[in-house]
């Protein structure tokens, strides 16, 4: 029977005595879904799956997605390679939300580590919920009127400034054209309210002028990826993360060079828009 082992940190649990070789039940489905959205974070130890019960197990909680930048494995383009050492680093490094340059964002990913360095490359989460309720209540009502501009262009403008680097994508350019979110959004799940902006793709608040917004958004950004509302993940081979992108930020620790890392992800479409 599985069973939810809860960290001792704001966020994340893992849940033990489970075989993702299996197909689920739904008994079985119902119960990671809605751990997933108590605990916004869930992980798995020694689940050494192939890419067909990767996918399987993902199609248990909605349709999957590509990604318009990285390579993907031979056969499953919902399946995405990250794979970086000192030759190929990686170029996220800040905090982020998946995709938020997206009208619907998506609801979560499920990263399968399969190279792991000997040591470094946690991935670190924070709990968009527990900032939130930590705000003074006046900004918490001046937030909740407030839109933010979320942008693809923004979020990726290292990749665009490499050799080639407009022309490659150009097509995810047309494609993910700015959107907006609220500032604030409430988890269709748990109810929780939350603060949905990121340093990586949020470009601007509506309402603001410039140097306005980018004093809140620089004072958002701190406040959300404070320790106290993160765990950390430590990678072992076949480990999983499971994360619920409708309430986390995260961040790869990209403290590993010249070790290799790869892993390999899933992300989960989601059927309605933040708010």
């Amino acid at each position: 029977m599985a069973k939810i082992i809860k960290e001792d940190s704001a966020l994340g649990a893992t849940i033990a005595d489970i075989d993702l070789k299996q197909p689920l039940d739904e008994e079985l489905t119902s119960f990671i879904a809605k751990a997933l959205a108590e605990n916004e974070v869930i992980f798995f130890r020694n689940q050494d799956i192939t890419p067909e019960q990767h996918r399987a197990f993902a199609l248990n909680f909605g349709q999957l997605q590509s990604h318009p930048v990285y390579p993907t494995i031979e056969g499953f383009p919902e399946i995405t390679i990250l794979e970086n050492d000192e030759k190929n680093p990686s170029k996220i490094e800040k905090w982020h939300t998946d995709m938020t340059f997206k009208k619907i964002p998506p609801l979560g990913s499920i990263l399968l580590g399969k190279i792991i360095p000997e040591k470094g490359g946690d991935t670190l989460f924070a709990s968009l919920s527990a900032a939130y309720s930590d705000l003074p209540e006046d900004l918490k009502r001046s937030l909740e009127t407030m839109i933010a501009i979320h942008s693809f262009e923004y979020g990726f403008k290292e990749s665009l400034a490499e050799p080639y680097g407009r022309e490659k994508l150009a097509q995810a350019l047309i494609d993910n054209p700015p959107v907006e979110h609220p500032v604030i959004c409430t988890h269709p799940v748990t109810g929780k309210k939350l603060i949905y902006v990121n340093g990586l793709f949020t470009l601007k608040i509506k309402s603001l002028t410039d140097s306005e917004s980018s004093e809140l958004l620089d004072f958002l950004c701190d406040h959300i990826k404070k320790e106290k509302y993160q765990c950390r993940f430590s990678w072992e081979i076949n480990s999983i993360a499971f994360w619920d992108n409708r309430s986390v930020i995260h961040k790869p620790d990209n403290d590993y060079w010249p070790q290799l890392r790869r892993m390999e992800r899933i992300t989960i479409d989601n059927t309605t828009p933040p708010r």
